[in-house]
């Protein structure tokens, strides 16, 4: 587990615990917000509590809880880490909020951040992100935080059930 805590002007990046497995079940179970993520519907807050307790575990992937200065609220999450073996000095991150936070900037603040974070910390140069071309929200986030477009592709739930036609955005960052 991280201990990294960002600041930004109106959130604080934190690591996740299990104790926010409450608070993450409001957008884990929104059919709205899920429509193009790649993890099925939650239905309980006992598997958001196994999910938490494998993202905490993590050590190649930085989890954070993003969190509203002005009230406290857990609003969403995100994560950014390595895109695979294959390619350790490139990578990737994502993220997801609760839908009464959308359209507010916040996804591109905490993005920001966590990009940042990477680069000064970590020497990461290379990012990646891409998203449901169904979703252009998230395509405005990724060209906010200085991403361009890349290719198209696609990417499927966990599970197999459903695949999405996708857009893929790179950046890559001054040394």
């Amino acid at each position: 587990m991280h201990t990294h805590v960002l600041e930004t002007e109106r959130l604080i990046l934190r690591p996740l615990t299990t104790d926010d497995a409450e608070a993450e079940f409001v957008w884990l179970s929104d059919p709205v917000v899920n429509r193009y993520m790649p993890y099925n519907l939650y239905t309980n807050v006992a598997d958001v509590v196994k999910w938490l307790e494998t993202a905490v575990a993590a050590e190649d992937e930085l989890h954070f809880g993003f969190v509203r200065k002005s009230d406290g609220l857990l609003i969403g999450a995100g994560s950014i880490g390595p895109k695979g073996r294959h390619a350790p000095d490139v990578w990737e991150f994502g993220y997801n909020l609760r839908r009464d936070a959308w359209n507010q900037g916040y996804a591109t603040e905490a993005t920001r951040a966590m990009i940042d974070l990477a680069h000064r910390t970590y020497g990461i140069r290379v990012f990646t992100a891409s998203h449901a071309i169904a979703n252009p929200a998230s395509g405005r986030v990724m060209e906010k935080c200085g991403l361009h477009f890349d290719h198209f592709g696609e990417y499927s739930r966990f599970d197999g059930s459903e695949t999405f036609p996708a857009k893929f955005w790179k950046i890559v960052m001054e040394e």
